[in-house]
């Protein structure tokens, strides 16, 4: 079905489809604003091991859930795999942009951490699973050079975008793009919300021995409401509603118009950035972002007719 109506008794009607992904694109980019308030009390390793371990509590009764509806197809066999798609999916992932958006501002933070379809691609072209064209490779041409100018022309060493935080952003971009490559097919044999839900339990055991450590030297009690708030929006919000809106459109939906969506994601988040946390933005950032952006419409377009 992909003109967003669904079945009797559920959702059933474009518009409300069209409004939770909506939703879903605000949820994601506020937690680039909650990422930053959090940060001004938690340090980065801590924040990052707290908000896992919420995830994985809150994904959990999801996949009980799930199970009911879809007896699990995994075996032990299987762990290592999904080990390691949670290492790049979640640990990975999540740690490099919450200690790359500490170095930078929010509006870099966005670019750089979409630019996951570009190396999906190059990734999935390296692997055999996608093949390399000409229009694909000027798709990602165009988005490296707006890449390039947004650090020569919009650079500031000292200031609120340093490179040390746009690169950290980019490697968990890089990190998310290889659990995008490793994990299609173990989804489509497992279940997506099964294998998120292994990769965010199995983080969260993993991270409890460093987390419980951090939190043991470090004066919780003294933690503001607003940081708390903010971990658990991290938690709940991106990582669980978001995640369940995304791959409930994605079965009512073509991929290809579900994606589109992904354009309009830092162009938000900017924008909260300035309206909440007073952040600015040059003419420089919006410019690269437009290039970067139109490398990405070339890119999907190039796919489109692959």
């Amino acid at each position: 079905m992909t003109d967003g109506r669904l079945t009797a008794g559920r959702l059933t009607s474009a518009p409300i489809l069209y409004a939770l992904l909506s939703l879903m694109i605000l949820g994601w980019a506020a937690n680039y604003i909650a990422a930053k308030i959090a940060l001004q009390s938690l340090p980065a390793v801590l924040l990052f091991g707290i908000r896992i371990s919420m995830a994985g509590v809150l994904m959990a009764p999801v996949y009980i859930w799930y199970r009911r509806r879809h007896p699990p197809t995994w075996t032990l066999r299987d762990l290592p795999l999904m080990t390691a798609i949670g290492v790049f999916g979640v640990a990975l992932n999540q740690f490099l942009f919450v200690a790359g958006i500490g170095r930078t501002s929010v509006a870099h933070a966005a670019i750089f951490a979409n630019l996951s379809p570009f190396l999906v691609l190059l990734l999935a072209s390296a692997a055999g699973l996608e093949r390399l064209t000409a229009r694909k490779l000027a798709g990602v041409a165009v988005a490296l050079a707006g890449v390039i100018f947004l650090r020569v022309a919009d650079a500031h060493p000292h200031g609120a975008a340093t490179f040390a935080g746009d690169f950290l952003t980019f490697l968990g971009s890089l990190a998310f793009a290889i659990f995008t490559v490793l994990g299609k097919p173990t989804a489509k044999r497992h279940g997506s919300i099964a294998v998120n839900a292994v990769a965010y339990v199995g983080g969260a055991l993993l991270m409890a021995p460093v987390t419980i450590w951090q939190a043991a030297h470090f004066p919780m009690a003294k933690v503001p409401w607003p940081a708390w708030i903010s971990v658990f929006y991290m938690a709940l919000g991106p990582s669980v509603i978001c995640y369940l809106i995304y791959y409930y459109a994605l079965a009512h939906m073509e991929a290809s118009r579900l994606s589109a969506y992904n354009y309009v994601l830092p162009v938000m988040a900017t924008l909260l950035g300035v309206w909440t946390l007073g952040e600015g933005i040059t003419i420089w950032t919006a410019a690269a972002g437009i290039v970067i952006f139109t490398g990405a419409y070339m890119l999907e377009r190039a796919r489109g007719r692959s």
